[in-house]
């Protein structure tokens, strides 16, 4: 692995409601650092929601602007914790700049965890993407994963699981194992 001193950049990947958001200014916290939550980041430049930018422009347009988000952050010079989208890591340039200038992390959450925490959030609907099959979430969700899966592990250098957890056992746990990453 590269050294990563001096990068002190927490990356975060995974399928979306995996918990990248909460969990990265919960480790901020910890650590004294920033967070972006790249999301936010993307919809205040675009000044449109992810699910308005992917509507008027499509998902290409979206993922370039994705990529040049995620260098712009990266560029920071500060410490920072970095929540990303669930398709930021799509992009090979993408992961070589994640791998390159932080550690990643990738959060895991079952099937089952990542449709009922979907389901359950008010905001998914004006924010984000639809799932697009017809005929059930749960469906779309593996399908996408079982895509994703090999490209999250690429790019990741810790694998964290997340079911079952709270959020200080999983600062606990990620803060237990980033120091390795940074000596």
């Amino acid at each position: 692995m590269k050294d990563n001193v001096g990068k002190r950049k927490i990356v975060l990947i995974g399928y979306r409601a995996t918990g990248k958001t909460t969990l990265a200014g919960a480790l901020a916290a910890r650590w004294g650092f920033d967070w972006v939550d790249l999301d936010v980041w993307i919809e205040d430049y675009a000044r449109a929601t992810i699910a308005e930018i992917f509507a008027r422009e499509g998902e290409p347009y979206f993922r370039d602007l994705e990529e040049r988000v995620v260098a712009d952050v990266l560029d920071l010079p500060q410490p920072l914790v970095v929540a990303t989208g669930g398709g930021a890591p799509l992009r090979e340039s993408s992961r070589a700049l994640m791998k390159e200038r932080g550690v990643v992390v990738w959060l895991r959450a079952s099937v089952e965890t990542i449709a009922s925490r979907i389901l359950g959030d008010p905001t998914t609907a004006s924010r984000r993407p639809s799932l697009t099959d017809a005929n059930s979430p749960v469906a779309e969700i593996e399908r996408v994963l079982a895509a994703r899966e090999p490209i999250y592990r690429d790019a990741a250098q810790l694998i964290v699981e997340t079911d079952g957890k709270t959020i200080d056992e999983l600062v606990v746990e990620i803060a237990d194992a980033a120091p390795a990453f940074f000596v």
